[in-house]
């Protein structure tokens, strides 16, 4: 048991363990001291400790911060919505950097064959650019480093390497301007991603469950190379006979030689190249079958599907003590908050400090904090429902669930009209048969695209005749517009934009009578055999593929009326929201593999006639890079390196890259395409589809569960990752935040 003296003593204070040598001289200290020149100031400290506590709760924010009120305000502009903005913006522009500079992507096509001469930046442009992102990061790094002080610094991994980072960074740039910006290589165009990685809570997360996940990764990947092995020794010894001529094609083929086998069987492992690689020998015998189905079926359809597995199991596990640590953050930042408040609280009562919190400091608190306006709305009417009683550490702690559910508006009162036949006019059109009744004209505008797609699709553009879909397109927007307007005149102006599928079909039909009305100015009216010349910036034709492409995505208006389809698309968009940390890690990896790749392969992929390596299409060999025409799958720049880099996570063909990138830059180029495929189509790819079928099943079932009990979609809906895993975490216990907070390394809290 503590001594009851020291449960009296101040909440901040500078006695507690010591001389208090973790703030800094001269910082006031929230004392319960009722009477003294210091006290306002005082207090006023004590809210602001407050509001940024909150802030660091809503944000999932570590509050191991410096407390004075120099340092709060600096700590708050700097999590403000304008520097944060500057900051995420300096990132865009820092990655973006690499389709502009040297070697630029600014070409209409990536065909080594027809790519004009790409516009090159002079010296120093996007060098002046990326001097300008460096000194925003050095700023960004400086102020960390001061909030959470040296000692926090020391033990941060990610701010000592965003330090090391940023100086590798300055020094390259320096070396880059000293050599007029024809330095053979640059070190830290691979290091940009890691501005957008430290920038990220989630991503670092992220990062660390699949470093920790990698060991169990490696146990079935060693087994997948074993299997590999094992059958490619099996092959070279099954079609090495000189009396079969289809083991002898099949061995001149693909089993040459032991890389050539192995890579034929690893493509194999993928499905790619099947069943090429296994016709030469089954055409002669249709044993050989045996071989590279049971190739298949263990590895591709037992050990890759096993790796998914173990790797969803471990990742999870992983990533569930991550979103343990975010919870804990949440609950020691309002715990933090309630005994900041409480201490207010013991200043001017005669109760012993932690006693409560009174409703009107943490109205005049919550006030101040960053909050969208609607929870915080919501929140304030609950604790005014308390009265003038003090709020206990549970009562507060409740306060902040709030923060966690979606805000359901109250919809806009409709306009009232005297008149009887306005009245049943409004009744007739806000009701849910009139939306049927869309619904149905949408369906009817697609069945009539569809018609004349089936119509028309032997008949060259220029002999279409576009009278009757014309006038089909001017009846069906004419419907459009005047059901935008009897919705208006049902639900009033603000009734009608408070839902988001009349925002998403009235957007539509102002942008479809735009067009329509430009292609009347332009045009005139349908008649038949409507062929006029082009005018302006888009022919006729082009105008009505327009329309109709805008028409085709209007039909997306049904999904909302269809209950089971709109559960689904909910989920998917709210999925959408929750996996940017996971998209964000992706984009890592692309851009270091892109440029990469630029480094090791720019110039190698080289068009017909200009070497002897790239033959002309018509000598080229069945199903070859050249045949297949692939001259866009190129490293010449950033901008054709990813569209390489994805077509190579897709995996189809992606033995035609294989082949031709060892024929122009060498059998060593085999290892940066396995190594991307490793990473991107085996872990990263099963990852990702591993968590999206948790994530998707969590939510499916605690939606219906939920749905049952309350009957509302929309109220039960979870927006973020922590939230979709809040059942399955443990709450931490009281001693466990207590034992955080008396550890804090600015703040000093009585125990």
């Amino acid at each position: 048991m503590a001594d009851p003296q020291e449960e009296s003593k101040p909440l901040l204070s500078r006695v507690r363990g010591g001389s208090g040598r973790d703030r800094p001289e001269g910082v006031p200290a929230c004392r319960s001291v009722q009477v003294g020149p210091g006290s306002t100031a005082r207090r006023d400290l004590c809210l602001d400790q407050a509001v940024v506590f909150i802030e660091d709760a809503i944000q999932y924010r570590s509050i191991n911060h410096r407390m004075d009120a120099s340092s709060l305000w600096l700590y708050r502009w700097y999590y403000s919505s304008l520097c944060q903005w500057i900051l995420s913006f300096t990132i865009f522009l820092i990655l973006f950097l690499a389709f502009i500079e040297t070697p630029s992507s600014l070409t209409s096509t990536a065909d080594v064959r027809y790519r004009p001469v790409p516009w090159e930046p002079p010296c120093g442009l996007t060098e002046g650019l990326e001097a300008l992102c460096l000194l925003v990061f050095a700023a960004d790094v400086s102020v960390k480093s001061y909030l959470v002080g040296w000692a926090q610094f020391r033990k941060n991994p990610w701010l000592l390497a965003y330090l090391m980072v940023l100086v590798v960074s300055l020094m390259d740039w320096i070396v880059s301007l000293s050599l007029v910006c024809h330095e053979p290589l640059r070190v830290r165009r691979p290091l940009r991603p890691f501005f957008l990685m430290q920038n990220s809570s989630m991503m670092k997360k992220t990062l660390k469950c699949i470093r920790r996940s990698l060991p169990e990764m490696a146990s079935v990947g060693l087994l997948l190379a074993i299997h590999l092995c094992l059958f490619t020794m099996f092959g070279m010894l099954l079609f090495t006979s000189e009396k079969d001529a289809g083991q002898d094609k099949e061995r001149l083929t693909y089993f040459r030689n032991l890389p050539e086998a192995l890579t034929s069987l690893l493509v194999l492992l993928t499905t790619a190249n099947n069943p090429d690689v296994m016709i030469p020998a089954y055409s002669k015998n249709r044993a050989y079958a045996i071989f590279f189905i049971a190739f298949t079926l263990i590895g591709s359809l037992f050990l890759m599907n096993l790796l998914t597995a173990i790797i969803y199991n471990q990742f999870r596990g992983y990533l569930m003590k991550s979103l343990q640590t975010s919870l804990l953050r949440r609950r020691l930042g309002t715990r933090a908050a309630y005994k900041v408040l409480s201490s207010v609280t013991a200043a001017g009562e005669a109760h012993p400090e932690g006693v409560g919190v009174k409703p009107q400091d943490f109205l005049h608190v919550l006030q101040k904090v960053q909050l969208d306006g609607d929870h915080k709305q919501a929140i304030m009417e609950k604790v005014r429902s308390h009265g003038g009683d003090l709020l206990s550490a549970d009562e507060f702690q409740k306060l902040f669930d709030e923060f966690d559910k979606r805000v359901i508006k109250e919809p806009p009162l409709r306009p009232e009209y005297r008149s009887p036949f306005l009245r049943s006019a409004q009744f007739v059109f806000s009701h849910r048969y009139f939306d049927y009744l869309g619904n149905f004209m949408a369906l009817g505008n697609l069945v009539t695209i569809c018609v004349f797609l089936v119509l028309d699709a032997d008949v060259p553009p220029e002999d279409r005749d576009d009278f009757v879909l014309g006038i089909l397109n001017f009846v069906f927007i004419l419907y459009y517009l005047l059901e935008l307007l009897l919705k208006v005149l049902a639900l009033g102006l603000r009734g009608y934009l408070a839902h988001p599928s009349n925002v998403f079909d009235g957007l539509l039909t102002v942008v479809l009578l735009v067009l329509e009305i430009s292609t009347l100015a332009v045009y005139r009216f349908p008649h038949p055999g409507w062929k006029p010349e082009m005018l302006g910036l888009l022919s006729l034709w082009d105008m009505t593929r327009l329309v109709n492409m805008l028409l085709v995505f209007r039909f997306l208006r049904i999904i909302p009326s269809m209950k089971l389809m709109a559960v689904v698309a909910s989920t998917i968009m709210d999925l959408i929201k929750n996996m940017r940390a996971f998209g964000g890690i992706l984009v890592v990896v692309y851009y270091v593999f892109a440029i990469v790749g630029i480094s090791l392969f720019r110039g190698v992929v080289v068009a017909p006639g200009n070497s002897s390596l790239a033959p002309v299409n018509g000598s080229a060999p069945c199903g070859s890079f050249e045949q297949l025409e692939y001259w866009a799958n190129n490293f010449d720049d950033f901008a054709a390196a990813l569209v390489t880099l994805w077509n190579v996570m897709v995996v189809n063909n992606w033995q035609v890259f294989l082949d031709a990138f060892r024929r122009y830059a060498g059998p060593w180029s085999k290892v940066y395409f396995v190594l991307w495929w490793l990473v991107s189509s085996v872990i990263w790819v099963n990852l990702f589809l591993a968590l999206i079928l948790e994530n998707f099943l969590h939510k499916w079932d605690r939606r219906s569960h939920l749905q049952s009990l309350t009957g509302d979609s929309e109220a039960t809906s979870q927006m973020t990752v922590e939230l979709l895993f809040r059942d399955v975490l443990e709450e931490p216990t009281e001693e466990e935040l207590m034992e955080k907070l008396s550890h804090h390394p600015h703040l000093q809290l009585c125990r």
